[in-house]
């Protein structure tokens, strides 16, 4: 571990610290305006610290700073630091793929333009970068017509240099012929230095000229050079047309959408140049360090600006939170740029429309990352043969069930019980719970209620003779090989209790998941289980802890609303949803419902009876019509004679809330049955 520098030796000053470990090398970085202050939080009691700083600490065994005159460059040594070390402590960028650009080569005498993608060349100018290379394609195949520069490679190139005849790109005139001398090199340049600015989203004025010379050449009768010029133009406005307009014209913004866990986040960002989005960029951070909301946003001003980005550096940057150190990152990008640059959160109107448009995109993008995750075989073996290793499991856990509480101030208490199995998962084996002997606010007792009543049913199951259980296995016939809480040692200490209670100690292993920092505890340690951030096997337990968190939540919002939107006409016998608004509106609202009488009751054509009975005994209970169970028994009787089942009468076939209901084939989670 680490130890406190001497004191003093600290300077206070800005500058960029860097813990290493025992080889030397650097695995962790960071800037601060005062090194002194800032490295005097690391050395205090580690019990203080987040978790994964106290873990870099422990790590670590020297740290070293580098002073600098100002913040700003604090800030870009940090970065330059971070890109030549690449500490493991720090946020780490994974980009799962290399987007595209259109790049044209400005070094070359005559440039050509061309799909590149991986790391930039210098003398090149780049233009996205765009979500799909064939969507350069048919930008370029558009433009060609209007602003005919090469796209050959230099050996295709001095080939028919070499033979003096051009390629089929000039023919079709998407080319000028620079190889056989049909252009010299300055009336090209001007034609490239045309598509850069083109590109930029410099638009009106390419627009304006080429209508101009058109018209002059149609005065002049020069029809033929007209028509060339006409089709020129067609083929910009398609071009403009494929590029979105967001803005005003003459605004420059990059929009940053962000979609998050505690452990990963999926960034989104739009490059909007003269209004319109001209690229688009994505990837997922690694959140390995401790952050804030807006330390986030900090880490990804400093990955998309931190080199030269193709698009240049906007006068706006909208973001999700403002950054932690904001007047820092606005002197640096404004460094960068040459011109001041604004940080800012839209609040309204048009921007904050765009912004949550990229957000929108972030959130897709973070499930698509995850259910790639999800859906691979290999990765999915690979979590349940870690799960094995790490909580020292008898077997693979290929049966794993996670129970979670949801409730509203102690009101309409649910547990969920969702499986995964072969790491995938069965929405039929799915179950939810209303918990009926929890008063008030208590998720030990509930959490207690929900496992017996499901381990005593399989040991009810279990233990049942076989001639009667039949062929089809029990709703709650297999036990699982991994039970999951979500919380931390409370509630693990509420499971463990259940399964020794139970004599299920020795066949059913348990574990809890603390949301909080994603630990794992194991019964009889005191100390968390350490599951590497990134692995299958933490990412398998997040996805089933946050699957058991949607299913109750769900399950408690559908009890909330009936009880919220029930009626007191609710539970009369015979008094089915028809029947009720018939009664209703023949009345003229519930409350003259109430205060009729049995005799006014009597006389609607629509209503026994028996019904009108027990309609007026639910709100005048000891009345005439509240006889005995004679009275009940004929009520019992008129069920099958038209009266509609309803509140305590239970039709044939119907089952009460107690009992199991069996669920049909093709169930979805949000149909399954209750315990």
């Amino acid at each position: 571990m680490v130890t406190r520098p001497p004191a003093g030796t600290i300077p206070d000053t800005p500058g960029s610290y860097q813990f290493k470990d025992v080889q030397g090398r650097v695995i962790y970085v960071g800037k601060a305006s005062s090194l002194r202050q800032r490295l005097s939080n690391y050395f205090q009691d580690p019990r203080n610290l987040h978790p994964r700083t106290a873990q870099m600490v422990a790590t670590a065994t020297s740290v070293e700073w580098i002073e600098v005159r100002n913040e700003v460059e604090a800030l870009m040594l940090e970065y330059s630091l971070i890109k030549q070390h690449r500490p493991r402590f720090n946020v780490r960028l994974r980009d799962d793929k290399s987007y595209p650009f259109l790049a044209v080569t400005l070094d070359e005498q005559y440039p050509r333009a061309l799909v590149m993608r991986g790391r930039k060349r210098k003398g090149t100018r780049y233009f996205g970068p765009y979500a799909h290379a064939y969507a350069i394609r048919e930008t370029l195949d558009l433009l060609l017509r209007s602003f005919p520069i090469r796209t050959c490679s230099p050996g295709k190139f001095h080939e028919h240099q070499r033979l003096g005849r051009p390629c089929l790109l000039y023919h079709i005139e998407k080319c000028s012929g620079p190889c056989v001398g049909e252009i010299d090199e300055m009336p090209y340049r001007q034609l490239v230095h045309e598509l850069c600015e083109f590109l930029d989203g410099d638009t009106d004025d390419i627009v304006r000229r080429l209508e101009a010379d058109m018209r002059a050449a149609a005065g002049e009768l020069e029809y033929e050079r007209a028509a060339r010029l006409r089709d020129r133009l067609v083929s910009v406005q398609r071009a403009i047309e494929k590029q979105q307009m967001v803005a005003e014209r003459n605004e420059d913004l990059d929009v940053i959408g962000i979609a998050d866990d505690e452990l990963e986040a999926a960034v989104q960002v739009f490059f909007v140049r003269k209004g319109r989005v001209v690229g688009r960029k994505g990837f997922i951070l690694d959140k390995v360090e401790e952050l804030t909301p807006g330390g986030l946003v900090d880490r990804i001003l400093e990955e998309m600006y931190g080199d030269e980005p193709p698009a240049g550096v906007p006068k706006q940057v909208l973001v999700p939170t403002l950054s932690d150190d904001q007047a820092t990152y606005e002197e640096w990008l404004g460094h960068l740029r040459g011109s001041k640059v604004q940080i800012r959160v839209p609040l309204r109107g048009e921007k904050r429309e765009l912004h949550e448009t990229v957000t929108r995109n972030a959130r897709e993008e973070f499930v698509r990352h995850r259910l790639r995750r999800a859906g691979d075989h290999n990765a999915r073996s690979r979590a349940l043969t870690e799960l094995q290793d790490m909580l020292e499991l008898p077997e693979a856990p290929l049966r794993i069930e996670c129970y979670d509480m949801a409730h509203f101030h102690g009101t309409d208490y649910v547990g969920s019980m969702v499986v995964l199995e072969d790491g995938l998962p069965n929405k039929r084996e799915y179950r939810r719970f209303k918990v009926r002997e929890v008063d008030g606010n208590n998720d030990f007792a509930a959490m207690e209620e929900v496992l017996t009543r499901r381990l005593k049913a399989y040991l009810d199951e279990r233990d049942q003779p076989v001639a009667e259980r039949g062929q089809k296995p029990g709703k709650f016939a297999y036990p699982p090989q991994l039970l999951l809480v979500d919380g931390g040692k409370g509630q693990l200490s509420v499971a463990e209790r259940v399964v020794q209670s139970l004599g299920l100690a020795d066949e059913i292993p348990i574990a809890s998941l603390a949301k909080r920092f994603e630990e794992v505890y194991l019964p009889g340690r005191n100390e968390p289980v350490e599951i590497p951030r990134g692995s299958e096997a933490l990412f398998m337990l997040q996805r089933i802890r946050d699957e058991a968190h949607r299913f109750a939540n769900t399950f408690h919002r559908e009890l909330r609303g009936k009880r919220m939107t029930s009626s007191s006409l609710d539970g009369i016998a015979g008094l089915g949803e028809a029947r009720k608004k018939k009664l209703v509106q023949a009345l003229g609202g519930v409350n003259a419902v109430k205060k009729a009488s049995l005799g006014t009751l009597r006389d609607l054509s629509f209503l026994p009876d028996a019904v009108a009975e027990a309609v007026y005994v639910k709100f005048h209970p000891g009345g005439p019509g509240d006889s005995s169970a004679d009275g009940a028994e004929h009520l019992v009787g008129q069920a099958g004679k038209g009266v509609e089942p309803g509140g305590g009468i239970a039709a044939e076939g119907e089952v009460g809330d107690d009992e199991l209901v069996e669920p049909e084939p093709g169930i979805t989670a949000e149909h399954v049955d209750e315990l």
